[in-house]
């Protein structure tokens, strides 16, 4: 049996640069290459191609680029490859890909996972009264549904490794999926081996999102800007006990230390005891990092319980019409001649779209970026920018609103405040609003198939029902500071932080440089200071996690991304800047820690 495996990490989105593959191909000696494409935006993008062209639905980029201008290197290598790229029509990505073989005269065998595509069950699942898992709407109308995917799993990646494949191609799995894949085809772990698999899903998920474990969003930054533009794709190294080494490919610039690491396994994750993938569900409360090398960390003591019963699903669907513009004002109180112009945007809009017995927006925003639009805290005024960019948008079931909206936006130009300005462009368009709506369903009720040489029907564990009251939680490290001189600190100086978001939750990983900060931390972070700090956002309730074994602490905030992803208007849909703003708030901390 295989001793350890090395997988590069060569995507992280759609949209991911091409130079990731012959990196992590010069001198790396790997064993697998992963791809993460998908995103729920991204399945809805994807359907909408699909729609106009059934040869479509995928990342053709993998195809045209990636796998085009690297296969005979990764043949010649010998290194297997697994891809999300299927998007919505994986059949449709794997016969461009054979072509492409074929092309290039090499043997490679392609296979493709299907099952998770249940877009032909929209009728069906709409007379099945579900509601959203988590706001507990109603199905949306099937009619204005754009994609509907179940969340697949590890092990039918592993059975079209077993059976002979060089590519596998998958349609929407979760994206540690194809890590934990090449470790049960490499080692043979079973379904019931739940710390293995816990441990090479967190192996899949350090690495999922490419250059964000190797510097990339790091809180220092500052230590990896010298040379970002040959920033290093990760590389984990995975032995068959489920230990396993988080490091970079080789001549590349980065960073991989334990707050990069670290950051990244918070990184869009809720409750740490019970991150819930369909082969396993983790538990990274315990685990540890170890800086065993420069630019190498060590990585145990992930925790595994039995897989649930059901599937995730996701649909995207279409909700109405939203557009928006940025411009920028410059000069004293530019930020009140900036919110004079967009109140003035909206007031023109609507007496028009009166005129034309057209109802309200359904929603409005307008954010002066520049003076300090994103903090609840209050600014010392003597810092107030000069320069500032207005953010406007509107939602409306009518697209004729937002065109009228984005009209007299440039009609309002020469009646604007002085100091207006903007980079010279095409007026922007309406774009649908595309919502998310998740749901679970029995294993049982979604059959899966390998399609590579022949048809292979598959079966996987229907799962167990897990009892979340008998968690174990950790307790909270002891802490006094009564007789102790306190000084205030910015977070930042003692702690690392990454945020990220899941649908219309957000969440804030806090990491303490040193463990002789985290009491302090578990003390002073609590959920009524965060949501202090997020007031302005936050509808909905805080929770907070810890997780010892790294010194960290994870938050999740409900309800304050304004719908989250494309159905928001913000300027941070997706709550990438929370954890800037949170490091930027001040904490007492005993000043002999400091010292």
């Amino acid at each position: 049996m295989t001793k350890s495996i090395r997988i590069g990490g060569a995507s992280g989105f759609w949209g991911d640069s091409v130079i990731a593959t012959p990196q992590l191909l010069n001198g790396n000696s790997l064993d697998f290459i992963v791809y993460d494409y998908l995103a729920e935006i991204t399945m809805s993008i994807m359907a909408r191609a699909r729609s106009k062209d059934p040869s479509k639905g995928y990342a053709t980029d993998f195809v045209s680029s990636v796998m085009k201008l690297n296969l005979r290197q990764i043949a010649d290598q010998n290194i297997k490859i697994l891809s999300n790229a299927g998007g919505v029509n994986p059949n449709a990505c794997a016969d461009a890909l054979r072509e492409l073989i074929k092309e290039q005269k090499l043997d490679l065998k392609v296979a493709v996972i299907l099952g998770d595509d249940l877009i032909s069950e929209k009728e069906t699942l709409n007379k099945g009264k579900i509601l959203e898992m988590y706001s507990g709407v109603d199905f949306p109308d099937p009619d204005k549904i754009a994609s509907i995917n179940a969340y697949l799993g590890a092990f039918p990646i592993a059975k079209a490794l077993e059976n002979g494949a060089d590519i596998v191609i998958t349609g929407r799995s979760v994206d540690s999926a194809v890590t934990l894949g090449a470790c049960i085809y490499s080692f043979g772990w079973n379904e019931n081996e739940y710390d293995l698999l816990s441990s090479g899903s967190l192996a899949g998920h350090i690495i999922e999102c490419g250059t964000q474990s190797t510097g990339g969003n790091f809180t220092d930054w500052e230590q990896v800007s010298e040379n970002l533009n040959d920033i290093g794709y990760p590389i984990v190294e995975i032995e068959s006990s489920g230990l396993f080494t988080c490091a970079k490919s080789k001549c590349s610039s980065g960073i991989v230390n334990i707050g990069t690491v670290s950051e990244q396994m918070l990184y869009e994750i809720g409750d740490p005891q019970a991150y819930i993938l369909p082969d396993v569900i983790c538990d990274f409360s315990n685990v540890e990092l170890i800086e065993i090398e420069k630019n190498k960390i060590q990585v145990s003591g992930a925790k595994g319980y039995p897989s649930p019963k059901d599937y995730k699903v996701s649909v995207t669907y279409a909700d109405g019409f939203r557009g928006g513009h940025l411009c920028s004002f410059v000069g004293i109180d530019a930020d009140k001649k900036a919110q004079v112009f967009g109140d003035a945007i909206f007031q023109r809009s609507k007496t028009i779209m009166r005129a034309m017995n057209i109802s309200d927006f359904d929603e409005t925003s307008i954010e002066v970026i520049g003076n300090n639009s994103q903090y609840s805290i209050d600014i010392d005024e003597t810092h107030a920018n000069k320069e500032v960019v207005l953010k406007f948008a509107a939602k409306h079931e009518d697209i004729r609103a937002i065109g009228i909206m984005l009209k007299e936006s440039v009609g309002l130009g020469l009646a604007t405040p002085p100091g207006l300005s903007g980079f010279a462009g095409a007026r922007p368009k309406p774009s649908p609003v595309v919502r998310l709506f998740s749901f679970l369903i029995p294993k049982s009720k979604v059959p899966i198939k390998i399609i590579d040489d022949k048809e292979h029907d598959i079966e996987v564990s229907h799962g167990e029902i897990y009892d979340f009251n008998q968690t174990i939680r950790p307790s909270k490290p002891e802490y006094n500071d009564i007789e102790e001189e306190l000084i205030d600190v910015p977070l930042i100086d003692i702690a690392y932080g990454r945020s990220g978001d899941k649908g219309d939750k957000a969440n804030i990983g806090i990491i303490a440089r040193d463990q002789k900060y985290f009491p302090a931390l578990c003390h002073y972070l609590t959920e009524e200071f965060v949501k202090k700090s997020f007031s302005k956002f936050l509808k909905g309730d805080i929770e907070k996690f810890l997780l010892p074994g790294s010194y960290s602490i994870n938050f999740l905030l409900h309800d304050v991304l304004g719908g989250g992803g494309p159905a928001s208007l913000r300027n941070d849909p997706q709550g990438k800047a929370y954890a800037q703003i949170l490091l930027s708030r001040e904490i007492p901390i005993p000043k002999k820690l400091l010292n």
